[in-house]
């Protein structure tokens, strides 16, 4: 049998139930719309297995990079939206995907990248990225170039999308309510608009892991794409997405340096292994690089941080008096993520457990581009 003592440090830890629960909690949220469809976006998972879940069935789900299209089209789901700006050397790939059985779809604002969709010879098709209030990709939803990209396309629209990924900024339910309501209203209108030009939009897509819990009435929408949700983490914990009990995924390392003078101990997992993104320092609650749990993913340090990492090198520190009795050189502990998007992407395989020590599978990611 194995166990967490007998894995190698630094390695990502995968709990099934807290997957499960999450999961479950997404699906029950988004049923609460009539007519609406979850399109569970893997660019966090990477993983068959995971996707076993989020998408049963082999259903509609959404990627992030061409490895994963690729990695999913092969196990069987070939409903994909690729939801990054498409850059047309990329269409050969896409249409090679589709010519045996795939259906990648696309995403564009530019009227210039339209046409060279239009124009491939190839089976492949677009959605128009509409920017609801992030200020990233897309046009808006009054724009002129709106129409511009959907003539551009003709046939091949698929449809249109938005994420409305500054809805992290908000801190209450409310907030994100209004968020998920201008998000929905600009999408529905893109959509509208292209419709009474004589334009087809059988897509309606929306977006972000809290607009998708949150929302009141997606109207007119025809699909949700949500993803963090699944692994959750200390920022998403913050906005509401899910309780303390809702983090899935931990980094399990090992104490390698103790520091009573400074009540710190070093660990064996610094930014490559936990990133160095600091998506909680605006938060209500700055949790550095990461916040140390026991072995059992159990937080009975009170709140230690990671508050400084090098490449190979952690340093933790506790608010309390750290129990330097249970934390000798070599001892496990497990480190909740700060961004498990960014966290997960710095490894290859998942070790899964279930509420205890047990590794009960080992499940890989797809990683690259």
């Amino acid at each position: 049998m194995t166990t967490l003592d007998d894995l190698p440090t630094p390695c990502l830890v995968l709990d099934l139930g807290v997957l499960r629960r999450n999961i479950a909690r997404m699906a029950a949220a988004v049923a609460r719309h009539p007519g609406v469809a979850l399109r569970p976006h893997l660019k966090t998972a990477k993983s068959r297995d995971v996707a076993r879940m989020a998408a049963p069935g082999r259903g509609a789900i959404t990627v992030s990079t061409l490895a994963e299209a690729r990695h999913f089209a092969e196990g069987g789901w070939t409903d994909q939206i690729y939801a990054v700006g498409i850059a047309p050397r990329k269409l050969d790939a896409v249409a090679e995907l589709n010519a045996v059985g795939a259906d990648v779809k696309v995403v564009t604002d530019d009227p210039g990248a339209a046409h060279a969709v239009a124009a491939h010879p190839g089976p492949v098709s677009a959605l128009v990225e509409v920017d609801v209030g992030e200020g990233r990709g897309g046009v808006r939803p009054e724009d002129d170039a709106l129409p511009e990209i959907a003539a551009a396309l003709g046939p091949r629209l698929a449809g249109v999308m938005a994420h409305a990924g500054h809805s992290y900024a908000e801190r209450t339910p409310e907030a994100m309510a209004a968020v998920a309501e201008a998000e929905r209203a600009g999408v529905v209108r893109a959509a509208e608009r292209l419709r009474a030009m004589g334009h087809a939009v059988p897509i309606v897509s929306l977006g972000s892991s809290p607009t998708a819990l949150h929302a009141r009435n997606l109207a007119g929408v025809t699909e949700v794409r949500a993803g963090v949700y699944m692994f959750g983490d200390l920022f998403q914990m913050q906005l509401g997405t899910h309780g303390p009990d809702g983090i899935a995924l931990t980094v399990l390392a090992s104490v390698i340096g103790r520091r009573p003078g400074r009540n710190a101990v070093l660990l064996d997992a610094g930014a490559l292994a936990l990133s160095k993104d600091r998506s909680t320092e605006a938060a209500p609650r700055d949790y550095g690089f990461g916040l140390v749990l026991d072995r059992a993913g159990r937080p009975s340090f009170g709140e230690a941080v990671v508050t400084r990492v090098h490449q190979e090198h952690g340093e933790a520190r506790g608010a309390e008096p750290l129990p330097f009795a249970r934390l000798p050189v070599g001892a496990r502990v497990r480190v909740a993520p700060n961004h498990a998007c960014l966290t997960a992407a710095a490894h290859d395989r998942y070790h899964v457990v279930d509420g205890g020590e047990r590794v009960l599978a080992v499940w890989e990611r797809v990683n690259g581009w």
